[in-house]
């Protein structure tokens, strides 16, 4: 089965003059094909670093990460990557967005054209192929990076709070797509975000790191069904496994800041 993410004891210290500064602290986790799972924490507790390492942009200083049994060691087309910031390429259009990465693959034409209309319109995007970034919203560019990740058909989806740049009629449209999208693909998706009710309205797990180092203090099961739709935000059930998660991350700053003025 492809699709198998399984990180071990991973670790990630960056040397800050002259001294090593713990970013993120031996996370284990393990995704198997199809996940949802979103990691929430409060800024500093190693969110983009840890993504950004399962990416290949960044090297763990120790343990290990595995995509079905291979260890990763640097960038690949079986990880799909959807930055802050789309990051399009302003020269080029829409279907030429896209269609970047199908370049560097082994792919004929008819397959290359085939994946970039498929992902166009499964993205909504058919409509504006020929057009340029700057004549796109900021969530329509969103959406032409997710199809431009997608169109390589990795078998993981990593997501770097894509939407917090967003307006909240945006990011809930951008939220829906991302579960339809997830539905019709199949694919093994890991995102990070420090919104915790977009945690628990997209994945089937939630993970919560703590700060200073970034390191694992809850997993949390979403048992929603997998049909979800906007309502489901306004539901008791919903309301209070959010704040739950919620209820940890804030125990866990104070909790910090306790020591640190202990410390003080």
């Amino acid at each position: 089965m492809t699709g198998v993410l399984e990180l071990r004891g991973v670790t990630k210290d960056y040397q800050v003059r002259g001294t090593a500064l713990r970013a993120v602290d031996g996370i284990d986790l393990r995704l198997s094909r199809g996940d949802f799972v979103c990691v929430v924490g409060a800024s500093g507790s190693g969110k983009s670093t840890l993504l950004s390492m399962i990416a290949g942009l960044t090297t763990a200083t120790d343990g290990e990460i595995t995509l079905d049994g291979a260890p990763v060691t640097g960038p690949g087309p079986d990880r799909g990557l959807v930055p802050q910031a789309g990051s399009l390429y302003p020269w080029r259009t829409v279907e030429r967005n896209v269609a970047f990465g199908l370049e560097l693959l082994a792919l004929d034409g008819v397959e290359r054209a085939r994946r970039v209309d498929w992902y166009l319109a499964e993205t909504g995007l058919a409509g504006l192929r020929g057009s340029l970034p700057r004549q796109l919203s900021g969530g329509q560019q969103q959406r032409v990076a997710i199809a431009r990740a997608l169109a390589c058909e990795p078998d993981v989806l990593l997501l770097d709070e894509p939407f917090g740049a967003l307006d909240v009629q945006t990011k809930e449209d951008m939220q829906v797509l991302v579960r339809q999208v997830w539905q019709d693909t199949g694919a093994t998706v890991l995102m990070v975000t420090h919104d915790v009710e977009e945690a628990v309205f997209l994945g089937n797990r939630v993970i919560v790191l703590a700060c200073d180092p970034g390191r694992m203090i809850a997993e949390i099961a979403v048992e929603f069904p997998d049909e979800r739709d906007l309502a489901i935000k306004r539901r008791r059930e919903f309301l209070a496994l959010r704040a739950s998660i919620e209820d940890v991350i804030r125990a866990e700053q104070r909790g910090r800041a306790s020591r640190n003025g202990a410390g003080g």
